[in-house]
């Protein structure tokens, strides 16, 4: 059992940028044998900035930014090659879940607009130049981009809340599991959560939290989740209800 002692606020200085006011994360490392900087995009790991040793970090947002356009068309990109075809295509006017709330796709292909995606009230504005670019990555990008910028805010704020510092925050796309708390205090989120009510969200947070005090489902687990969260039943009924949908690409 791996207790881990209370020392407030987790620090996750995770680098980002932003594309047309989208925050973009990315990890930055450094090679010896790069004389010019890289940017490497993998499903893995999403981007990758490769630094020359003596490469001053201050120059990097503005070369971010002139590569902004590459750098989208990629992460929408990545991973095509490993999507099977079971999935249900999305098309301009499918509507999707987000936050527990509707959303509907609204589609354009305009080549005097970069690429772009967009919320608008309840609307997901997304523009494509690459006509063949498949709308179900696109969106998967998008929420996963979600989920790394609103589960990292919830998990300082609940750490603060409870008095407990964790590892790393890594957000993946799990087929079975919501969200899990390693041995070492690292949390691993489903970008998945996106699709459900916020409220939902935070007792999937609050659930991996309370595992850095109970490494276990005792009763003394569970009288911390119930102590943090109260309505924590119904959360998780709503997740056991859902979760034949929610298990497939896009189906709410």
């Amino acid at each position: 059992m791996n207790h881990l002692a209370p020392s407030g606020t987790p620090k996750l200085n995770v680098p980002q940028f932003e594309i047309n006011g989208q925050a973009i994360t990315y990890s930055v490392r450094r090679s010896l044998r790069a004389r010019h900087v890289r940017l490497v995009v993998s499903g893995k790991t999403g981007l990758t900035v490769v630094l020359p040793v003596d490469y001053e970090l201050d120059q990097l947002p503005l070369l971010l930014k002139r590569k902004s356009r590459w750098i989208l068309k990629n992460l929408i990109q990545y991973g095509q090659a490993h999507r099977n075809g079971d999935i249900r295509e999305l098309r301009s006017g499918s509507r999707i879940s987000y936050l527990g709330q509707q959303l509907k796709i609204v589609k354009s292909n305009l080549d005097t607009i970069p690429d772009s995606i967009r919320l608008d009230g309840d609307r997901l504005l997304i523009n494509l130049n690459n006509r063949k670019i498949k709308l179900n990555l696109v969106v998967e990008w998008w929420y996963r981009q979600q989920a790394e910028k609103l589960i990292r805010k919830k998990v300082i704020e609940l750490c603060h809340l409870l008095g407990l510092s964790c590892g790393r925050v890594t957000i993946k796309g799990a087929k079975t599991r919501w969200g899990s708390c390693s041995q070492k205090g690292n949390l691993n989120f489903n970008w998945k959560l996106m699709m459900v009510p916020e409220s939902v969200i935070d007792y999937v947070i609050i659930h991996e939290l309370c595992h850095l005090k109970e490494m276990n489902h005792s009763s003394k687990f569970w009288y911390w989740v119930d102590k943090y969260c109260p309505k924590w039943h119904e959360h998780r009924k709503w997740l056991k209800e859902h979760e034949i949908k929610l298990s497939a690409n896009f189906t709410l």
